[in-house]
């Protein structure tokens, strides 16, 4: 890779990690389920208007809509307006990989290397630390919305393989569509009109801006960078630069909000990135998975 193409990965990667600081503000300002409504709004309001036609199927772009935007995101974000730290968030999500290997496994016949079913199991183990970090510091229930968040990123991850779509950029701005609607009905389900009526009244410009950064730099930005690289080098040359992302919101967790890093959670860190590496970088064995990823090569959905 060109050095200036080295920079703009490690700035996408960045982008998605200080993204969870981010969220962590914008729960300040907005009830979790309207925070993640207005996230694909605006991230699809007027982008869609620019990007042209779908390039996929509709039925692609509802179920990766749901699972993505619906299940995934709003767990996420439920999850840490329950009490899971931003920092902690940003790492424990990667363990995505894990779910991805194994829905891939059960849905597409891709069968593990060795070495991936051992990135698989390291992985596990620093979210167990992870596990036992949190248990003496924060409330497990948010751990578990936020481990269920990933559970719903890894069967988004594999519905984007099977929709295989050549522009991720257009793709995203289609996704993002879908979750608009349901989130909304969500939100004044289980939040309640009220609390979103005066959350709105309240705007202010660090909660636009919480808004405008998840929405545009984290979404329409991120993803189409990501997408640029993806069609210009190997997915094995841009993939690795994902890792990056617990790094920098961990730091950016530690800079902005003050949040602390345990021994245990260094512990957590290692075993999770050192997993994760090991399964997204390790070769499948499976000689039709070759055939599946090939074409969804521009497209990495599971980024926040």
């Amino acid at each position: 890779m060109r050095p200036a193409h080295l920079l703009l990965a490690a700035l996408v990667a960045a982008v998605w990690g200080v993204n969870f600081t981010v969220i962590e503000i914008g729960l300040d300002h907005f009830p979790p389920l309207l925070f993640s409504a207005l996230r694909f709004l605006v991230a699809a309001v007027p982008a869609v208007f620019l990007v042209g036609r779908p390039k996929v199927a509709w039925k692609w772009i509802v179920a990766v809509g749901l699972a993505l935007g619906v299940a995934k995101f709003g767990l996420l974000f439920v999850g840490m307006d329950a009490g899971m730290p931003a920092g902690l968030s940003s790492l424990v999500l990667q363990i995505q990989a894990v779910f991805t290997a194994l829905i891939a496994f059960l849905a597409l016949g891709e069968r593990p290397t060795g070495i991936r079913a051992l990135g698989m199991l390291v992985a596990l183990g620093g979210i167990a630390v992870a596990a036992v970090d949190e248990g003496t510091s924060g409330p497990l229930t948010a751990f578990a919305l936020v481990i269920a968040a990933a559970a719903c990123w890894g069967a988004s991850n594999v519905l984007t393989r099977k929709a295989a779509p050549p522009d991720a950029l257009n793709f995203m701005v289609w996704v993002s569509t879908v979750p608009v609607l349901p989130l909304l009905a969500l939100s004044l389900l289980l939040e309640g009109p009220t609390r979103d009526y005066d959350a709105l009244r309240a705007l202010d410009w660090q909660g636009a801006g919480t808004v405008v950064y998840v929405a545009w730099v984290t979404t329409v930005f991120g993803f189409g960078a990501w997408g640029w690289l993806l069609r210009r080098h190997p997915a094995s040359t841009v993939a690795p630069f994902s890792l990056l992302v617990p790094a920098f919101g961990m730091t950016s967790a530690a800079v902005f909000l003050g949040e602390s890093m345990t021994p245990l959670r260094w512990c957590a860190a290692v075993l999770l990135v050192g997993g994760v590496a090991l399964t997204s970088v390790a070769p499948r064995r499976s000689l039709a998975v070759h055939a599946v990823d090939r074409p969804a090569r521009p497209v990495d959905a599971s980024r926040s």
